[in-house]
């Protein structure tokens, strides 16, 4: 099987990182040398061209992926390292990580950071429930962001996880990175967050960044590790302890959609997860695996159109085996991180491609009238010309609202941005986090929308089809969890795309709409949350609903029932858009 990090990459696409060696810890012995050099060995096998060294020494161990450090002398303190972090950001073509040089963490740690097919700005962040402490500051996070960070002078309320010393910042930030950097180097020279060492450093910056209005990534290790290390008790504990995660399978079970559809999450993706090692060790490529889901949907499509029971059944079996397919794909993308706009694309067009073609396969076999199939033309054509149109009608819903979304956010990133205070140890002067909730790039690595996931009236785009390939994320729509829907601090403000403050979940009149808090209540229970996925009809739902109904009943039944459940979903999408349109 190929090297899951052997395709970094190569020049201005590759990040540019600072180790941070201001601590003792970073000398600390481990096998094949120190801490040190064992975190700089790893950032050789991750897309990362340059590795640079802030230290208090200039005696640095230069390694055989070319570290070196910044300037000739050692740095003079807090203020001197957070100026040399800002001189790298302002000269790099690609996203700058800033990592702990005390840090043992497994590699798939460090590469979900700068691996990740968005490039952006993201922190790495554990939820084990572990004590918050000067190495480990505590973090809120929402469903995708950080939205507040603490040290020992900064608070962060309501926290949920805390922050493992690894940040990468975007192309995007990188300006306004390094401004702040230079601001709290000026503030940490003046005193102004009491006696903070250069241990800090990594959750200084990742306070500075939340509260300038970036939007952070929460890069969660799940089962992964990255602790930072005090003593070398410590140091040979947490070594020995990355041997019992791995990598690879964690790997793995990150590639599989924790948040998919209730079809795709039950039938397909608790066992097509065995089917991508074995695709990866193949050598086939995400966009092979879909061209052979086509290949499937397109024998099935032939079978339907035979009429028979037994085409009949063959075709709904090929059909469910291309979706599975259509869901490992995205896995294997994710698996390989062979991520790009082509791949995500052509997974969004064959599926509309695929799905038609089983309409015309189902139409074609029941107007030949056998009599085994219960077959005749009794106004097929229609109905599965109404089947059609009804998709193509919710697919325009979905595509119009992702792009009046994708607008706001654009003008909302543009307005934003209004700073909160460095030296306010609350921090809550105007709460720029919340603009996370309208920025919109999604962490999941879904491309455009999800079905049925999130606010009443969720998408239909591409949840449960698996594929996660785009070279860069899109505002999510309806996969968007609905700020306040219980998944964030309650005191959280809110900002619309204009910039202007807006009131705290249930209050105000957008808040009250009941559309939006009948959706918020949907999301306590799990009943209830999986039948708002459920009944918008994403795609495993649909192929499901194809599938079955074709295979004891035929084609007419299916048109039927695809147009009922299709017009209930288009209804109860459009109510939700339009309750949560109204809401803002």
């Amino acid at each position: 099987m190929p090297d899951p990090h052997a395709n970094a990459s190569s020049g201005a696409s590759q990040a540019v990182a600072v180790v941070l060696a201001t601590t003792e810890a970073s000398g600390l012995r481990c096998s094949g040398g120190t801490l040190l050099d064992r975190l700089t060995g790893q950032l050789a096998t991750l897309p990362v061209r340059d590795v640079h060294v802030v230290a208090r020494s200039s005696d640095i161990i230069h390694a055989s992926g070319g570290t070196h450090m910044i300037g000739t002398e050692g740095s003079r303190g807090l203020a001197d390292d957070l100026r040399r972090i800002a001189k790298v950001a302002r000269s790099s073509i690609g996203p700058v990580l800033v990592v702990a040089g005390d840090l043992v963490a497994h590699t798939e740690a460090l590469a979900m950071l700068v691996e990740h097919p968005a490039r952006d700005t993201a922190a790495l962040v554990s939820q084990r429930g572990d004590d918050p402490g000067p190495t480990r500051p505590p973090v809120r996070t929402d469903s995708r962001s950080v939205v507040a960070a603490g040290t020992s002078f900064h608070e962060a309320g309501e926290t949920n996880g805390t922050f493992r010393g690894a940040l990468q910042v975007g192309v995007p930030d990188l300006a306004g990175f390094a401004e702040t950097a230079e601001r709290l180097a000026e503030l940490a020279e003046s005193g102004g967050f009491g006696p903070m060492d250069g241990g800090e450093v990594p959750g200084l910056l990742l306070v500075g960044l939340v509260r300038s209005g970036a939007q952070v990534r929460a890069a969660r290790l799940g089962r992964l590790r990255a602790d930072r290390m005090t003593g070398q008790a410590d140091a040979d504990a947490a070594v020995s302890r990355l041997a019992e995660v791995d990598e690879n399978e964690a790997r793995l079970d990150a590639a599989v959609k924790s948040n998919d559809g209730f079809f795709a999450t039950y039938a397909v993706s608790s066992w097509s997860r065995h089917l991508v090692k074995p695709a990866a060790r193949l050598g086939l490529t995400p966009n092979a695996v879909t061209g052979i889901s086509v290949g499937l949907a397109a024998l099935a499509a032939v079978w339907f159109s035979v009429g028979t029971r037994s085409g009949m059944v063959t075709g709904a079996v090929l059909l469910y085996l291309s979706f599975v397919l259509d869901c490992v794909d995205g896995q294997l993308a994710r698996y390989t991180r062979a991520f790009s706009p082509l791949g995500a694309w052509l997974d969004a067009t064959f599926d509309r491609v695929k799905e038609y073609a089983v309409y015309l396969g189902l139409a074609i076999g029941y107007a030949a009238g056998l009599e085994v199939a219960g077959g005749g033309p009794d106004g097929i054509w229609a109905l599965a010309v109404s089947a059609m149109i009804l998709q193509m009608l919710r697919h325009m819903i979905d595509f119009s609202y992702a792009g009046a979304r994708a607008d706001a956010s654009r003008v909302g990133a543009a307005w934003v941005r209004a700073a909160g205070s460095l030296t306010d140890p609350a921090g809550a002067a105007r709460r720029p986090e919340r603009r996370a909730a309208y920025a919109g790039a999604d962490a999941g690595w879904t491309p455009v929308a999800s079905e049925g996931e999130g606010d009443l009236g969720g998408g239909d785009i591409g949840a449960g089809d698996g594929d996660d390939r785009a070279a860069a994320p899109v505002a999510r729509t309806g996969g968007e969890p609905d700020p306040g829907d219980g998944r964030m601090g309650p005191e959280d403000g809110r900002v619309d795309p204009l910039g202007r403050a807006a009131a705290a979940p249930g209050a105000g009149p957008g808040a009250g709409n009941l559309i939006l808090r009948l959706s918020r209540g949907m999301e306590k229970a799990s009943p209830t949350r999986w039948f708002k996925k459920i009944i918008v009809l994403p795609i495993g739902e649909r192929m499901a609903l194809i599938a079955v109904t074709a295979a004891l009943f035929n084609a007419r039944v299916t048109f039927i029932a695809l147009l009922v459940w299709g017009g209930i979903a288009a209804l109860y999408i459009l109510s939700g858009r339009t309750g949560r349109s109204l809401s803002r």
